[in-house]
């Protein structure tokens, strides 16, 4: 307690910023939280039939719930249910247990109902009990069906309890299976909490800073950031998990700067890839800070390839010019040959044309010679003499 105290002393914070128990008030209006806070309060509002609220481990589901509950008005009657790996007939104790409904004793039919009774009581007052099901991604198939029959609890026109199931991505998994489509279909409000961008990690951890007293605690180095971001994947929790040691490192070497360096050496220290992701791979999006900062390191590497990939470029350009000075002399040559080709149609064209004409020319004057009495030809027109007559043999 007394290092806690030092701790927050030395920044001058009124409470500890990171810590890991969910804290409404620590909430961060991430553009996903905020879609999904909207959400949450539309469908109360508007007694919605179920709602589904799902996040990776650590995005700030808990959080959002304790905020709701929170900020619950007179009229909201809520029964949060954090315990799914129970039996149909234990899980229906425990809502009426929350509600308010004795259950010791009572059988399934009994508690359905007692609850129904309280419902429609609660109805009639103009109250709206909201029944909330953490970790829902631990039921199973049959439980969720039972969850389901719950909803039938209603009257002409509205819903006499709303639900809101709360689970990692998993719960999608359970709830695509093709016997629970009824449920499904009933799901009319449906969000998802994405993890934290590289700028709103940024402002995540400020946030929390202000949150607890002072802003400006400490000051963090674009590589520090870059890496808390890389190694945390915008996970609010894991946020918090480096960022405390970070503090923690601060205070023990007096200082309120924070460079990449520190954070590295805080990473080595807690083995985070194992410890945390259990050796998982970065994506390559997440890699991308520490990529830049290690290709110094490569430059003889880079270089030659670099080297490389000139050398190439200039053998394509010389192979293109040679190509270019082949295809022109080709091109010369064929043109030449197509005008050669040209003027000899020409001329044969121009001889043949006369031929022809001197050949119609006789045909005419034979067709004109003159025919005896008798209809025939005269003797010195016999065919030998009208050829020799036409070609002038």
């Amino acid at each position: 307690m007394k290092a806690r105290i030092m701790y927050e002393a030395y920044f001058n914070l009124t409470t500890k910023p990171f810590e890991l128990l969910p804290n409404p008030d620590f909430i961060f209006p991430s553009k996903s939280h905020k879609r999904a806070l909207m959400y949450l309060d539309y469908g109360i509002s508007e007694r919605a039939g179920f709602i589904l609220l799902t996040g990776d481990i650590g995005t700030g589901k808990t959080t959002l719930i304790r905020n709701m509950i929170q900020l619950k008005d007179e009229r909201t009657i809520i029964s949060r249910i954090f315990n799914t790996r129970v039996e149909p007939e234990q899980l229906l104790a425990m809502i009426c247990h929350d509600f308010g409904i004795p259950a010791e004793g009572r059988g399934k039919v009994a508690l359905l109902n007692e609850l129904n009774d309280y419902l429609i009581e609660q109805f009639a007052r103009g109250n709206r009990p909201v029944l909330i099901i953490d970790e829902a991604q631990n039921l199973s198939a049959d439980l969720l069906e039972d969850i389901r029959l719950l909803s039938n609890l209603e009257t002409s026109d509205t819903k006499l309890l709303q639900i809101v199931l709360v689970g990692q991505p998993e719960l999608r998994e359970v709830l695509a299976l093709p016997q629970l489509l009824q449920l499904r279909q009933r799901i009319s409000i449906n969000c998802h909490i994405s993890p934290l961008s590289r700028q709103e990690t940024e402002g995540y951890i400020f946030h929390r800073l202000e949150r607890a007293g002072n802003r400006n605690a400490v000051t963090f180095s674009s590589d520090a950031l870059d890496i808390v971001y890389r190694y945390s994947r915008g996970i609010p929790r894991l946020v918090n998990i480096i960022c405390d040691f970070i503090l923690l490192s601060a205070f023990a070497e007096q200082t309120t700067e924070i460079p990449g360096e520190m954070v590295r050496d805080i990473i080595g220290d807690l083995d985070f890839e194992n410890h945390y992701w259990g050796g998982a791979e970065v994506a390559a999006s997440e890699r991308a800070p520490e990529v830049t900062r290690s290709a110094p390191a490569r430059s003889d590497e880079a270089a030659e390839l670099v080297a490389t990939l000139r050398a190439v470029i200039d053998r394509l350009e010389s192979l293109e010019g040679d190509f270019a000075r082949m295809s022109r002399g080709v091109l010369d040559e064929m043109s030449e040959k197509v005008a050669s080709l040209e003027n000899a149609f020409r001329f044969h064209v121009d001889e043949t044309d006369s031929h022809i004409s001197e050949i119609r020319r006789r045909i005419e004057k034979v067709q004109n010679l003159e025919v005896g009495t008798t209809g025939e030809c005269q003797p010195q027109d016999s065919p030998k003499g009208l050829l020799k007559r036409m070609f002038g043999a």
